[in-house]
């Protein structure tokens, strides 16, 4: 199984980033999928998700990300993607994308699989 993800880096406050998650090795349909992101310190955190389409395809987000993160998934390209606008200082982590077929795809002990990290950094 791999998950690579790409499209982190410098953005200023205000600013927007999008993160894409490219899946291999495993049946993208048949799980859910989440953006997770940690800060030194700190545990990972599930700020966004995205369910399987067998069940529902029901999205997830974060009370600090509501109404400036989307989660989005193409089955047909095995990617997950997370659109970030009005990023603030306290976005600033490194992005986890994931895979679960847990009923805990809320949150991130429910994660199966996961990728390398991508770095995002907001500047005042």
């Amino acid at each position: 199984v791999q998950l690579q993800a790409s499209g982190g880096g410098p953005v200023q406050a205000g600013g927007s980033l999008g993160l894409a998650c490219a899946a291999s090795g495993l049946a993208f349909r048949q799980y859910h999928w989440g953006w997770l992101r940690q800060v030194p310190g700190q545990e990972r955190e599930v700020v966004a998700a995205i369910a399987r389409p067998g069940s529902g395809g029901a999205t997830y987000y974060e009370d600090s990300v509501k109404g400036r993160f989307t989660i989005s998934r193409d089955n047909a390209k095995n990617t997950v993607y997370l659109q970030m606008s009005d990023l603030k200082f306290e976005d600033t982590a490194v992005y986890y994308c994931a895979a679960s077929q847990s009923v805990a795809w809320r949150t991130a002990a429910g994660y199966k699989y996961w990728g390398q990290g991508t770095q995002v950094t907001v500047s005042s």
